[in-house]
């Protein structure tokens, strides 16, 4: 599966220069390859993020988090999620399935992953566990 030379660079101006808030990532099956597909702005919520996610076709996404730690200190996680719903073709979940470890490795820098097969497993309390145990 190859990957756009833009998913690395708008990856790259999320991570560096906080240009979005997150990222969804589309598989080709056509041509083959995962290219960006929706870019959230930095004013965006985690509700933008969810509702740009289809509810019944795979998705690889970042997502830039922002939270206070127990000591009030503002800090920021990358989430990587794989979005496979249950309600997925059965051949899309095998695609996005087998890419994802090659698809990762061109995104460095993310630092927590979230497999969702629903919403429930990435909703805002999951990443607020995820993102925790960081301190000042």
């Amino acid at each position: 599966m190859a990957v756009h030379d833009d998913c690395k660079l708008k990856f790259l101006e999320l991570k560096a220069k906080r240009t979005y808030r997150f990222i969804i990532y589309k598989i080709e099956e056509k041509q083959k390859q995962v290219v960006v597909e929706k870019l959230g702005e930095p004013t965006q919520s985690y509700e933008d993020f969810t509702a740009g996610l289809p509810a019944d076709e795979c998705r690889y996404a970042v997502y830039d988090f922002d939270f206070m730690t127990e000591e009030n200190c503002q800090k920021s996680r990358i989430f990587f999620i794989a979005w496979s719903p249950d309600t997925a073709r059965v051949r899309s979940k095998m695609i996005y399935a087998s890419s994802k470890d090659r698809f990762k490795r061109e995104l460095d820098g993310f630092q927590v992953e979230l497999q969702a097969t629903d919403p429930t497993e990435m909703g805002l309390d999951v990443f607020r566990s995820r993102a925790g145990g960081i301190e000042c």
